[in-house]
């Protein structure tokens, strides 16, 4: 189940021209998908899009009504690859993934694809996120563009232009046989808007109608002397087309006076901050009109020279606007000046940082800095010289009074145990080397853990390992999840381990999910999927590819088994891969499948019953072991009631879950018996009722007799 369901949104894509589309960006991209006729989509969850994909999945019953194909594609490799459809047939066809690390595992495919051109319109939307909580390296789809010459467009983030940017790139790429790369930032995707929506269109040749009429033209494959061929034909046909076809079409866009001292060129995702921060400086109201020349870059590959040229003419100094790093915008707009005997001046990442999001102050700062230095007088006078420091008292930093806050495990996760488990065997055998992997079980290289040294890639963790797997005194141990599993790991990891006859230890976390990228099912889901084939036993896939030695755990709360199962594989006589497959459902997915369950089971006056947990505070010796072995958010500290004690002891709060891994982790230590379990039951039973009501007298009349035995000092005594 996805993190998110869009069963009601997607309704509103079924509207036609006339009517006004009101919601989210990654909808409206759904909805511009089938106005223009898309004849297949697919693509990998992954931030900023994963929405997309979800939105995708619960609109398969519209788009198989227009005969649209849907694939929820293994990786994006596979997604890139479904694009082959449209090299030799006139049908559209859109894939989705996060970039860049999407854009990495696609490239073999996107380079092919890009190679032997297309007769229908390829576009990739790719989806980028350059902020301090992004979850991938802050490197930019913008240099596979370049390498392989697809065009890259950059909409302005609001929905007529997003939903105008899917029209012409669809466009685009027919006119030129080239894919197209929608790049949209995670601001984009979640904007908010409306545009007059049109009908939709159903494909002028499905997929099903091309498999009655197959196609073949060898100068499209990728082969000698073809390929040759190809690269002659980016550069004299296809990019020349390009360029005509985004000057007719006026993709870029010119705001502001025609004239002016200084002008801002920026990529078209960036206008929102822009103008913003213009706003903020006085030179642009909310309508977007703005006293300061702006050429707005849609299209970021390939630049239409002749364009800038035109806009820097008569001006001072131009600011380009370019998120991320390399500054390949900047460069090549420098070179164009350069070539045409220019002498504008060109800022950039000079005054703007190299890396990283341009948020709301840096633009506002740099823009600030910008036209200090070459338009002063267009300021008004308040904002002419920098901002005069004030006398202040000192701020403390908030590091120095604030706990940190490492990312970390969900309350109640079934990942927490295993990693439980390894520092257990860790206390008895000593560190052994370890790989981590991407996906939620990365967050064991973070305290209280602080186990696995390198990931390498989605699906690459035992992979990542093999140099150490030729044989040694310790066994290495690799960590991969069930999506990575899927995605890449079974041959990339487990067959390459086969082939190599690898002797480490191979633990694969099996939470149902992949959960880390929204809670989407796979292969080996254990839910009924109507429209997918779920429920397919890792465990069954890894004897498949050759691997003899591989243990089951159907419950990863049970550390003692995990702790011993992990001992088991590090000592064995067997040569050869070990994998342990450790499976339990993803707490978060968990909730969100049995809350509503409950609670309207609640509603109906059945009866419900819940674990919760808690911590004796007579029994508590305070030296929190169980903290250090458990990391869950929901097990806290307290000051004990106890006048007599004054070190803080654990403590559950509200948010536990009732999982138990708190428990099973002190007694798998041999730690204090501190924890306790007491079930929670909602609408009792008459004779539940009266035997609660027995316990609570018999415990009241027991406490009130202790209590009269106890020595008092009354006061004035």
């Amino acid at each position: 189940m996805a993190e998110r369901s869009f069963k009601k949104e997607v309704e509103q894509l079924r509207i036609g021209a006339g009517e006004t589309f009101r919601g989210e960006g990654i909808l409206a991209i759904t909805k511009a998908l089938l106005e223009n006729g898309v004849g297949y989509v697919g693509g990998y969850q992954g931030a900023p899009i994963s929405h997309l994909m979800d939105v995708l999945a619960d609109a398969e019953e519209l788009m198989a009504e227009l005969g649209i194909r849907f694939e929820a594609n293994a990786s994006e490799a596979a997604a890139a690859a479904m694009l082959a459809a449209s090299v030799h047939y006139p049908i559209r066809g859109a894939v989705t993934f996060k970039s860049t690390v999407g854009t990495n595992v696609a490239s073999d495919a996107l380079a092919n694809l890009a190679s032997g051109g297309v007769t229908g319109g390829a576009l990739v939307i790719v989806g980028e996120d350059y902020g301090e909580g992004s979850s991938i390296m802050q490197e930019r789809s913008h240099a596979f563009a370049m390498k392989s010459q697809i065009w890259l467009l950059d909409p302005r983030p609001n929905l007529p232009s997003i939903t105008e940017a899917v029209r012409h790139g669809f466009e685009l790429s027919e006119a030129t046989n080239t894919p197209v790369m929608l790049q949209l930032r995670i601001r984009c995707c979640h904007v908010h808007g409306a545009f007059e929506a049109k009908d939709n269109v159903p494909p002028s040749l499905t997929v099903r109608d091309a498999l009655a009429n197959p196609r073949r033209d060898t100068n499209r494959i990728v082969l000698p002397p073809a390929s040759f061929n190809h690269e002659k034909e980016k550069v004299e046909k296809r990019w020349p087309a390009a360029l005509d076809y985004i000057r007719t079409h006026k993709l870029n866009e010119f705001f502001g006076p025609e004239t002016g001292k200084v002008g801002i060129a920026l990529q078209g995702g960036m206008y929102n901050g822009v103008i913003r921060a213009l706003q903020r400086l006085g030179l642009a109201d909310v309508h977007g009109d703005t006293d300061v020349p702006l050429y707005v870059m849609n299209v970021a590959y390939p630049i239409v020279e002749d364009e800038f040229l035109d806009f820097c003419t008569g001006k001072d100094a131009v600011l380009v606007v370019e998120e991320g790093q390399p500054n390949y915008i900047e460069q090549n707009l420098r070179a164009i000046l350069h070539q045409a005997g220019r002498n504008q001046t060109v800022v950039g990442k000079d005054l703007l940082p190299k890396a990283g999001e341009y948020t709301g102050r840096i633009m506002f700062e740099g823009l600030g800095d910008f036209l200090r230095q070459h338009a002063q007088d267009l300021l008004p006078a308040a904002m002419r010289a920098p901002n005069e420091p004030k006398e202040i008292d000192p701020v403390p930093q908030l590091r120095d009074v604030v706990p940190a806050r490492p990312p970390g495990f969900c309350t109640g996760c079934p990942e927490r145990p295993i990693f439980a488990a390894m520092k257990l065997v860790e206390n008895e055998m000593g560190p052994h080397q370890t790989s981590a992997d991407i996906g939620c079980h990365l967050f064991s290289i973070m305290p209280p853990f602080e186990i696995g040294g390198t990931t390498m890639g989605y699906g690459l963790g035992p992979a990542s390992n093999a140099a150490f797997d030729g044989g040694g005194d310790k066994r290495p141990i690799s960590i991969i999840g069930d999506g990575g599993f899927w995605h890449n790991g079974l041959s990339s990891s487990i067959g390459n381990a086969v082939f190599n006859k690898a002797d480490g230890v191979t633990i694969v976390v099996d939470n149902y999910y992949s959960a880390a990228t929204g809670g989407q099912d796979i292969l080996s889901s254990r839910a009924n999927n109507p429209t997918k084939s779920t429920q397919h036993p890792i465990a069954k896939a890894v004897e498949a590819v050759g691997v003899e030695w591989v243990r089951q755990i159907d419950r990863t709360y049970d550390v003692g088994k995990v702790q011993e199962t992990l001992k088991e594989a590090l000592t064995t006589d067997y040569k050869g891969p070990k994998v342990i497959v450790a499976s339990s459902e993803c707490m978060l997915n968990r909730q969100r499948r049995e809350k509503p369950l409950r609670a309207a089971a609640i509603k109906e006056g059945r009866r419900v019953e819940r674990p919760k947990f808690g911590v004796d505070e007579d029994v508590c010796t305070g030296d929190h072991a169980c903290m250090r072995l458990s990391g869950c958010p929901s097990l806290t500290l307290k000051m004990p009631d106890d006048p007599l004690r004054d070190d803080p002891i654990a403590h559950i709060d509200q948010s536990c879950v009732g999982c138990g891994n708190c428990g099973e982790v002190a007694d798998a230590a041999v730690l204090c018996p501190s924890f306790y379990q007491a079930d929670l039951v909602h609408n009792p039973g008459k004779w539940e009722r009266r035997r609660a009501d027995w316990r609570r007298r018999a415990i009241g009349w027991l406490q009130d007799r202790r209590a009269s035995r106890r020595l008092t000092w009354e006061a004035g005594a």
